[in-house]
């Protein structure tokens, strides 16, 4: 009987644990990362303190639900890069990531920095970044994008596409795919004039 209880014990917790995230992830889905955590509590039928056991913070609390997302953005961006078609691998990357950030508009709101202090979750996101300008210089550099496009425009695209509207996440994928399409057109050549300066809030990455 002493050796069933810690293995019980120890049952509960993780169970409580996925309760938890699977409540963060749907939240957060709906209503982006901004809400409290006593709500998140409650939509997984744990005490608070329970919760707070598991993620003293916030930020622990989103890194943690979203590290599969991030996962996904990964392969979505090593997929791209690895098509021997910059052009194709550049599109299929903006289509798919939009896709994704409109499937989820919690983690649209956190991969764009919504928790600066998240350690991990910011390492991983710089990594991200990282990839996503290598794809957008190789595909500048093979002549399908506007000289004049910086990677942090692809930013600037996903930022725009969390910020999308719409009646059902099935309507907000739908106005995702027509507006990367119209975003991606307008990045290529040939267009008049350039581009206007970086944003300061995207300039540098």
């Amino acid at each position: 009987m002493t050796e069933v209880l810690p293995h019980l014990r120890r049952s509960d917790a993780r169970d409580n644990r996925e309760r938890i995230l699977e409540a963060a992830r749907t939240v957060f889905a709906a209503d982006g990362p901004a809400v409290p955590m006593r709500r998140i509590a409650r939509h997984a039928g744990v005490g608070p303190a329970t919760l707070y056991r598991h993620f003293p913070t916030k930020e622990a609390l989103v890194t943690a639900a979203f590290a599969g997302q991030m996962r996904a953005c990964y392969a979505i961006v090593d997929e791209g890069l690895a098509d021997p078609d910059p052009g194709r691998g550049f599109t299929s990357t903006i289509e798919r990531l939009c896709e994704l950030h409109a499937r989820d508009r919690g983690f649209a709101a956190a991969f764009t920095a919504e928790f600066p202090h998240a350690l991990d979750f910011t390492t991983d996101r710089e990594r991200a970044v990282k990839s996503l300008a290598r794809l957008t210089r190789r595909a500048r550099e093979a002549g399908h994008l506007r000289a004049d496009v910086e990677p942090s425009d692809v930013i600037l695209i996903l930022m725009a596409n969390g910020g999308l509207q719409a009646a059902s996440p099935a309507a907000r994928v739908k106005a995702s795919r027509r507006f990367a399409a119209l975003a991606i057109r307008g990045l290529r050549p040939p267009s008049g004039g350039r581009l206007p300066g970086a944003t300061r809030r995207t300039r540098g990455l």
